[in-house]
């Protein structure tokens, strides 16, 4: 596990729902609970995709190839 890892928590942030509990602000007549959770999927990729590429292996070549 490399310290890249430790980025695959920021996606739990959205399960302490206290922080996120109200209505205001609102956007576009939307409340503040519902639109920051979709607000989460983009963070949760850029994370993900960081990860990835960040750790996949450099060897990714088929064996017996020079």
């Amino acid at each position: 596990m490399t310290r890249w890892h430790l980025l695959l928590l920021v996606p739990f942030l959205t399960l302490v729902t206290p922080w996120f509990n109200s209505v205001e602000p609102r956007l576009a007549g939307v409340p503040f609970f519902y639109w920051v959770q979709f607000a989460w999927i983009p963070v949760t990729v850029a994370c993900l995709g960081v990860v990835h590429l960040r750790t996949r292996r450099r060897d990714s070549e088929p064996p017996g190839r020079n």
